[in-house]
């Protein structure tokens, strides 16, 4: 999945002949997954559609401050759509329009949008190869530079003049690449290895039957990607579920029984930054599995279970340098329980969840969580859904590592 998956883009077009590759590049975005709403400078339309763009974006293209054709429509507020954006792009970036940037010089909706915008900005130069070369353009990069802007360096090729050399708006696949190698850079777990267990476990019965649990996976699932979508490098142990992992980038690791999961947890583990157990491994298994399907015979059937492996106190005796975060799911005595666990199985963090909280548990898509570390400090939260309370949990590990 691509680091634009989800991203909110503004696209700013300005009025050069490379303004017709906006086209392609609106379409690269909305392919990503990025949600792209589009400024044209007036000068723009003469070289791409308002219609074209609108089209690919599936959003309105904005022009002016206010339809002036339309005097009870609402008028284009430039604030909004600059604090809307996680990021803007200008492309192409003419020699006025960043001369216009630099000095604040705002006489249409793009500048204008420029000049309120919170999020990174993102240009893409294109003119000819003396007017890249010249003086005040150069004195243009600096300023930008300066300002925090991100130039897409302009490539060599053929120009609108006939000449070749320098100035030539970057190809729409190549802008895209370069914000996205832009952003997987700054991801605040880029370089860090996560490893994430989810699921239940099958504890066989016989080769038909087993002991399990409601667990649908859900929680770990979104950990995973919440994990991957902020630069992890992350594998997800996985007991037996239908999920499967919104970003491409996680890698799956399918297990059944607890057994299973606890050798592949410390096959991963040491190589591991941080580790999260989100599974609901079972604590106890049939002592004898056989061979056959089991007749329906007697009026009554005992099973003699067993203990299973402790998988994350078996963790936390050999961490080292991990992160180690457990899950808590308890219908008493909750606080004191999940401290108890912390100790006992040297945790750094653990997430409790309670039954007793409606909206909690397996099978919704809520959860109502509390976070407790290794020194006892108490964060309980709102209910929330699965989603926003992954991403919470991830947060703690980025500030761990702040």
């Amino acid at each position: 999945m691509s680091v634009l998956s989800g991203k909110k883009v503004i696209l700013g077009v300005t009025g050069g002949i490379a303004a017709y590759k906006t086209a392609s590049l609106v379409r690269l975005f909305i392919k990503a997954g990025a949600q792209v709403q589009v400024i044209m400078t007036p000068a723009s339309v003469d070289f791409v559609t308002p219609l074209t763009l609108s089209t690919l974006s599936k959003n309105p293209v904005h022009i002016n401050f206010f339809n002036e054709e339309d005097e009870s429509a609402q008028w284009n507020n430039h604030v909004d759509l600059g604090l809307w954006a996680d990021f803007m792009i200008i492309a192409p970036a003419t020699a006025n329009t960043m001369s216009k940037m630099v000095n604040g010089n705002c006489d249409n909706l793009l500048i204008a949008t420029y000049l309120s915008a919170k999020c990174p900005v993102y240009y893409a130069p294109a003119m000819d190869l003396d007017m890249y070369k010249h003086p005040s353009t150069l004195s243009s990069f600096e300023a930008l530079k300066h300002f925090g802007n991100i130039m897409i360096p302009a490539e060599n090729g053929e120009l609108a003049s006939g000449l070749s050399g320098e100035g030539r708006m970057a190809e729409p696949e190549n802008i895209i690449a370069f914000i996205e190698k832009d952003l997987e850079s700054k991801l605040p777990l880029r370089g860090k290895k996560i490893l994430v267990t989810a699921g239940p476990t099958y504890e066989a019965i016989d080769p038909v039957r087993f002991i399990g649990n409601h667990s649908t996976g859900k929680m770990g699932y979104d950990i995973a990607d919440a994990a991957a979508n902020m630069g992890a490098e992350v594998v997800l142990i996985s007991g037996p579920t239908h999920l499967k992992p919104k970003n491409d980038a996680v890698t799956v690791v399918r297990i059944s029984s607890a057994e299973e999961m606890y050798t592949a947890c410390h096959e991963y583990f040491d190589s591991v930054d941080v580790a999260i157990a989100a599974a609901a491994v079972a604590d106890y298994r049939p002592k004898n599995v056989a061979a056959q399907k089991i007749k329906k015979n007697d009026a009554s059937f005992t099973i003699e279970l067993e203990k299973t492996k402790d998988i994350l106190a078996s963790l936390g005796q050999i961490k080292k340098k991990q992160l180690l975060i457990g899950f808590a799911l308890e219908t008493e005595n909750e606080i004191e329980h999940a401290k108890q666990k912390i100790q006992k199985k040297n945790l750094d963090l653990i997430v409790l969840n309670s039954l007793n909280d409606s909206g909690a548990g397996f099978g919704k898509p809520t959860n109502k969580v509390t976070f407790i570390d290794k020194n006892f400090v108490i964060e309980p939260q709102e209910l929330k859904s699965k989603e926003e309370v992954a991403v919470d949990i991830v947060n703690k590990i980025v500030s761990h590592y702040a």
